[in-house]
């Protein structure tokens, strides 16, 4: 789905919207693999408004042989948004800590459902708070119920299948880091190793020090060293099918907004190494960057 609303949101401008006549809806979405809960986090200081969002109930369903972060059910998403506050017809910005790697998954699940003007806050909260912006502590979550209607397939995704026919004519890129790309660690699911043929595109290199989302120019120059075509003048879409997994499917959206900053859509395999892996039949790679990547 192609949307006219540029994916990031700068400090500035959300603090601008949220002082309009039209203020967006605010979710704080913050979590972290290890600890300590996003709630916790969210209480001890959030951008006044913001309601929270929990990763794993809202934004993912039960793990399981579809992998450890598979989609919500479709009513269960639709719920959890007009519980928000989330409208069909009102913007919606998205907020983590600093990187956006779990502001993408609400900002695609959004996408992918219907919602043409979601947004991701650059920087995150850390970027808000650094800025001198208002923070508010405690519980805002009271909010009136809002109207969103899920419409699931606005989004490209590939399962088990069409990751590996990516890997094998187009580009699959594996969001996570290097060591787990090359299987000489794995410290959360049982098998090390990448799917045969995709190409390590750690997330960490899509975005600065800071956590600001690099430039599109410079993503583009990224991606087009592994491997992705970009159509003529840099912009509106790839010559290359491309697609991207992680773990579990979170970080992974990180990788398909970054290809859409430079230009290109991806296609998003949920399921990602978790669900890959569900299958024992399935082929697991392990060692460098094939050499095709250049």
């Amino acid at each position: 789905m192609k949307s006219s609303v540029h994916p990031l949101v700068s400090v500035s401008e959300l603090a601008s919207a949220l002082e309009s006549n039209a203020p967006p809806a605010l979710l704080d979405v913050r979590w972290k693999i290890d600890g300590p809960p996003g709630i916790s986090s969210y209480r001890a200081g959030h951008i006044p408004g913001a309601v929270f969002v929990d990763l794993d109930t809202a934004l993912a369903g039960l793990p399981g042989a579809a992998g450890r972060h598979p989609l919500p059910e479709m009513a269960d998403f639709e719920a959890a948004m007009r519980a928000a506050g989330v409208d069909a017809d009102r913007s919606v910005v998205v907020c983590d800590e600093a990187d956006g790697t779990i502001a993408a998954r609400a900002w695609w699940l959004l996408r992918y459902h219907g919602h043409p003007h979601a947004r991701v806050l650059d920087g995150g909260f850390r970027a808000w708070q650094e800025s001198g912006k208002p923070v508010s502590i405690g519980d805002d979550s009271a909010q009136a119920p809002g109207n969103f209607r899920a419409r699931p397939g606005h989004m490209a995704m590939v399962d088990a299948a069409g990751a590996a026919e990516l890997a094998a004519s187009g580009v699959l890129l594996d969001a996570r880091a290097p060591a787990r790309y090359r299987g000489e660690t794995e410290p959360i699911d049982p098998v090390a190793g990448h799917i045969p043929g995709a190409l390590s595109a750690p997330t960490a290199q899509n975005v600065t020090a800071t956590g600001l989302f690099k430039s599109a120019e410079e993503l583009r120059d990224r991606f087009s060293a592994l491997g992705v075509v970009f159509a003529a003048g840099g912009a509106g879409s790839a010559e290359t099918a491309v697609g991207a997994y992680c773990g579990s499917g979170v970080t992974a959206a990180h990788e398909v907004l970054a290809l859409e900053l430079a230009g290109a859509a991806a296609a998003l395999y949920v399921g990602s190494w978790s669900g890959w892996i569900a299958d024992p039949a399935r082929p697991v790679a392990t060692g460098p960057q094939p050499s095709r990547a250049g």
